[in-house]
């Protein structure tokens, strides 16, 4: 694939990987250059091949081709565009084929962007709209449609030829965070409302609850085999539930980024596709690696020492993203205006995120 022009060196130290290799989980991480001037809130690989795109405050949707040989890894900047009027962007996803990346964030609008084109003013292209910031964005891959999630309390189903939703669902509260895998999508909401669907075909709705954790749901993650989710919480806590029944499985919670009496919110939930472990990321700077199905703690990484909002592994497996800045988890009072906004990748041993086989608890 070939992209638009190249993005040229920001001219400020923020974002441009100056700190030293005690902010990251592993010395030979790789720091991505060009990571924006505001805080990271959304990373994602292409299914297709080693793109990495992310999502910022300060407007920008970026994209990195990544190489990986003998466990060294190197990005290349290779294109940016920027929500209208510089609004912060909350999330995207990307087409199964890898070439369009759907953005969503503070402007109220879905935006598409087609890897490899300069849009016009360099502002992807607007499919849709909220009437309020939109919160997440997933892809439908049965229909080939694009979901968003806004602070309207709203759920909008569209086909990027369309300018109207094919479809639109009211919520119960404003959306914190969705996700979707093949025919399974959660949503959870604030005031602890957590909703699943059948999105096979005409999305259906398969069961609401209340959240399993007591505190507000920060992120959620469906299980790759669609039997299930994860969702985290600002009290460092997850929820791992059941929405198909599994022999031997049960809905479950566990403890997480807690030191003593201090609890940090988990920040995200990432899914290993290949073992089905996943990640968790959380506002203590910790990255912990974990098995679900043997309740056991793969791998827990050294504090960075800096909030961690967002981490994605991509399609292979073998390199895991992860952005450190500012998440407001302390609000604007412990906020320093210098606090780097930083990407890093971590070349993933096997043995790191690899089941290592039955223990009883978490550790």
């Amino acid at each position: 694939m070939s992209f638009g022009a190249a993005v040229a060196p920001a001219p400020q130290l923020v974002g441009s990987c100056t700190s030293g290799t005690t902010d990251r989980l592993a010395p030979q991480d790789h720091c991505v250059q060009s990571a924006g001037g505001d805080g990271i809130s959304s990373l994602r690989w292409s299914s297709t091949a080693n793109h990495l795109v992310s999502t910022n405050w300060d407007g920008g949707v970026r994209c990195w081709e990544v190489q990986e040989q003998g466990g060294q890894i190197r990005a290349l900047p290779k294109a940016q565009v920027n929500h209208e009027g510089n609004a912060p962007v909350l999330d995207c996803c990307m087409s199964p084929d890898g070439n369009t990346v759907f953005s969503v964030g503070a402007d109220k609008a879905v935006r598409m962007w087609q890897l490899g084109q300069a849009p016009p003013n360099n502002v992807p292209q607007q499919i849709g709209s909220h009437d309020q910031p939109i919160k997440s964005v997933g892809f439908l891959k049965s229909s080939n449609m694009i979901v968003s999630g806004g602070y309207d309390k709203m759920l909008k189903f569209w086909d990027a030829r369309q300018p109207n939703p094919v479809a639109q669902i009211q919520l119960p509260e404003r959306v914190y965070d969705l996700d979707v895998s093949d025919s399974l999508m959660v949503v959870a909401c604030a005031g602890r409302h957590i909703l699943t669907y059948n999105v096979q075909g005409q999305p259906q709705e398969h069961e609401r609850k209340e959240s399993p954790l007591k505190f507000q749901s920060r992120c959620v993650a469906a299980f790759p085999d669609n039997t299930g989710y994860a969702v985290g919480s600002i009290e460092g806590r997850v929820g791992i539930q059941y929405v198909t029944k599994v022999p031997g499985k049960e809905s479950f919670a566990f403890k997480c980024h807690r030191d003593g009496n201090n609890v940090y919110a988990v920040n995200h939930i990432a899914f290993h596709k290949g073992y089905g472990t996943f990640s968790t990321v959380g506002a203590d700077g910790i990255v912990n690696f974990w098995d679900k199905d043997n309740k056991q703690r793969l791998k827990g990484f050294p504090a960075i020492h800096r909030t961690i909002t967002c981490a994605q592994f991509n399609a292979q497996g073998n390199m895991f993203a992860y952005a450190s800045s500012y998440d407001w988890s302390k609000g604007s009072s412990q906020h320093a205006p210098n606090t780097p906004n930083e990407i890093f990748v971590h070349h993933v041993q096997d043995e790191e995120i690899k089941p290592k086989g039955k223990k009883s608890g978490y550790r």
